[in-house]
């Protein structure tokens, strides 16, 4: 007997998902790229069984609990869709089929407790801030908290940055040359609120006025990611109405919320907002993007030869398609040489709440992603995404490295120099 997967049944997100399995012809080019598969070699945990296992559930030959514990161990990274001969979308059924399916699973109470205290406090840069605060007791009585939340207390740094609030409105210096508006995000904002103020500075400095605004929320995408389709819609329409019009583009400087902003369309998809939704995301790029199209004005001749490591975040290597241009605007400072991390492709383990809820392969990712960036010899390593951050600086430290974790815009603000006016 013929079995098809059937859209209609699947809500406005069915047909995505359908030609997604349809354009998948099991040839296997997907398993080497795929993190998941090299830590743990099964075919289930490859995108091709993984894409097996969504057509027999979403075809109703199979029970969604016997896929889950494959599907939630994807970490979502996409390193999939580049390698893939055929072209298979894999973002417009993993995440779709993760919104379809995570009302109807029976999770552990562990396992629900730790999604429950990430969505309600990553999102959210007060809750965080304090929540983070709070870690600190829960390290000095760890032996009391339970094992469940103890990847949390692991992943939270020592300390935490102080609050520095960002203006309205940053103007630009010397001639103006565009006009954007940025997304501030959530969890950068508290973990590296430097990383914010360093992309206004290098914009201003290249004739860029940049709007924050105040109205604007969490992306979304780690409701998204998650399952959590009712809360990614909220994130999103938050955004639209908050985010102007008259501006030359809406700027990014963390892949993961690019990365969700630019699906805003199909997480908005059958909905009143989703032509709105289609229109807001073609005007999102990431601020490497803007500023190599842009051109940046020349840079001083800094301090000399240095080794810089690029780690591509995968939410802007392939979900974006954005490799070219950091490497460009690093490569455009004076007297630096771009060292290329072996196994590039393979995610570092960061992916959202991943390290939460897979904390062994997160943590072997993130140790051979810091043994690649030892192995260049650089002094730097530099990255798009405020995840991938903060997983390189946890596990150089952990193996006594003292190469120091900068975001592109970090090191090009620091190769401009101290700011005048």
């Amino acid at each position: 007997m013929q079995h098809a997967i059937r859209p209609e049944q699947h809500g406005p997100m069915g047909e995505a998902m359908a030609k997604a399995v349809q354009a998948c012809v099991h040839c296997g080019f997907c398993l080497p790229a795929c993190p998941t598969y090299q830590e743990l070699g099964q075919e289930m945990d490859s995108p091709r069984g993984r894409i097996i296992l969504m057509k027999q559930v979403l075809e109703g030959t199979l029970p969604a609990a016997a896929a889950q514990p494959h599907l939630d161990r994807c970490l979502g990274c996409l390193a999939c869709e580049p390698a893939c001969p055929s072209g298979v979308p894999y973002r417009d059924l993993i995440s779709p089929f993760r919104a379809r399916q995570e009302p109807e699973v029976e999770r552990p109470w562990d396992a629900r407790l730790r999604r429950t205290l990430a969505a309600a406090t990553l999102p959210y840069p007060g809750r965080f801030r304090l929540a983070l605060r709070g870690a600190a007791l829960g390290r000095a009585w760890r032996r009391l908290v339970p094992a469940a939340l103890r990847p949390m207390l692991d992943l939270a740094p020592a300390e935490v940055p102080p609050a520095r609030p960002l203006p309205a409105v940053q103007p630009a210096r010397g001639a103006r040359r565009a006009r954007v508006a940025l997304l501030a995000g959530c969890a950068q904002r508290v973990l590296d609120p430097d990383i914010n103020h360093a992309t206004l500075e290098v914009l201003a400095r290249n004739g860029v006025e940049v709007l924050i605004p105040e109205a604007q929320g969490c992306c979304g995408g780690l409701a998204w990611h998650t399952g959590d389709l009712p809360a990614a819609r909220e994130f999103a329409r938050r955004n639209l109405a908050a985010f102007p019009a008259d501006v030359d583009a809406i700027l990014t400087n963390a892949a993961g919320c690019g990365s969700a902003l630019h699906e805003y369309g199909l997480i908005l998809r059958g909905t009143e907002d989703g032509a709105r939704a289609e229109a807001f995301a073609h005007r999102v790029m990431d601020v490497s993007v803007f500023l190599d199209r842009l051109g940046l004005r020349e840079l001083p001749a800094g301090e000399g030869p240095r080794k810089i490591a690029y780690h591509d975040a995968c939410h802007l290597a392939n979900a974006q398609g954005v490799r070219a241009e950091p490497r460009r605007l690093l490569t455009a400072i004076p007297g630096v040489e771009l060292c290329e991390l072996a196994q590039a492709h393979l995610c570092c383990g960061s992916a959202g709440t991943y390290n939460l809820d897979q904390p062994e392969i997160a943590g072997s990712l993130g140790r051979q992603k810091a043994e690649a960036v030892i192995a260049t010899g650089a002094t730097v390593v530099a990255s798009g995404n405020i995840g991938c951050l903060t997983q390189l600086r946890a596990h150089l430290a952990a193996l006594g490295s003292p190469v120091r974790v900068r975001h592109t815009l970090q090191v090009l603000r620091d190769a401009y120099g101290p700011a005048v006016g």
